[in-house]
């Protein structure tokens, strides 16, 4: 099975790497914006003829979610376009597209776990633009799209890392309570892809799929608990969304419901505290 990997060097294109050690019978390629600009229908075909894939997964995003609020044009064209772009060549040469897409899309006002059919309504351009890949890749066919929520790992820029740098810097944080979700350990979403990936007969299914670590948590318990495990001193103190604004709203409330994506895989998902340390014992290390 040859499998191409966009979107290469960002957190789950990484962790993608990783534990694709424990996948062998996978031929994996690994490209990045630089070397493949899947804006470009021209690069997009390119990179298919040169890798010849079997499945393509789709990491790249525009992930700046503030900063988006005034890049609309390329939030758009690497979150929408981008993913068309994939879809397009996908279905002239019979290839699967696996998608990674956002709880972003919701718009927070509900309070039970999100199915996968439940009304979308994002709230910002980041959560537009990712809707809109969404609904252009699958309406072109071949597509799965698996949306996830919070992502972290040991690479890259995320909540864990800044928390864990600000912490040794500062003698208290302030970090919202009222935005309430799951976090992802990147890895945790890796596996599952490269179990779908390695069974594509029989776990590539056309439709969306939520996939997040178990548990519910705002961001306040998510900094928190960084810290405890680290064995950090600082003091996290809880704040309202009004007291940290952004120029994004974000959703209030983006709990997925994963039973769809484990009833799938057959397999359970690992707790966000339980993954978190996970990941703290590899990158302190």
């Amino acid at each position: 099975m040859r499998v191409l990997i966009t979107g290469s060097n960002g957190q789950l294109g990484r962790a993608i790497k990783k534990e694709s050690q424990n996948f062998e019978s996978l031929k994996l390629y690994f490209t990045d914006i630089e070397e493949t600009d899947i804006c470009s229908k021209e690069s997009v075909k390119a990179a298919f003829e040169k890798y010849t894939p079997n499945i393509v997964v789709n990491c790249a995003a525009y992930t700046a979610v503030d900063s988006a609020e005034d890049e609309r044009e390329n939030a758009y064209a690497l979150n929408a376009q981008a993913p068309a772009n994939l879809a397009e060549q996908c279905v002239t040469k019979n290839i699967k597209l696996i998608h990674i897409s956002t709880d972003y899309v919701f718009d927070g006002k509900g309070n039970t776990p999100y199915l996968e059919t439940d009304k979308v309504n994002p709230l910002s351009v980041y959560g537009q633009s990712k809707l809109k890949g969404e609904e252009l890749a699958m309406a072109i066919g071949n597509t799965m799209v698996i949306r996830t929520s919070w992502l972290y790992s040991a690479y890259g820029n995320n909540f864990m890392k800044s928390i864990l740098k600000y912490g040794q810097e500062r003698p208290e944080l302030r970090v919202v309570f009222d935005q309430t979700g799951t976090p992802t350990l990147a890895n945790d979403l890796a596996i599952a892809i490269l179990q779908i990936v390695q069974k594509t007969d029989k776990l590539f299914v056309p439709e969306i799929f939520h996939f997040s670590n178990q548990g519910v948590c705002s961001w306040f318990d998510f900094a928190y608990e960084i810290i405890k495990q680290a064995g950090l001193s600082t003091k996290i103190i809880p704040i309202t969304t009004n007291e940290y604004p952004t120029k994004a709203i974000r959703p209030q409330y983006s709990v997925l419901n994963k039973q769809k994506i484990s009833n799938l895989l057959e397999m359970g998902i690992p707790h966000w505290r339980q993954s978190l340390v996970k990941c703290l014992q590899e990158y302190l290390r």
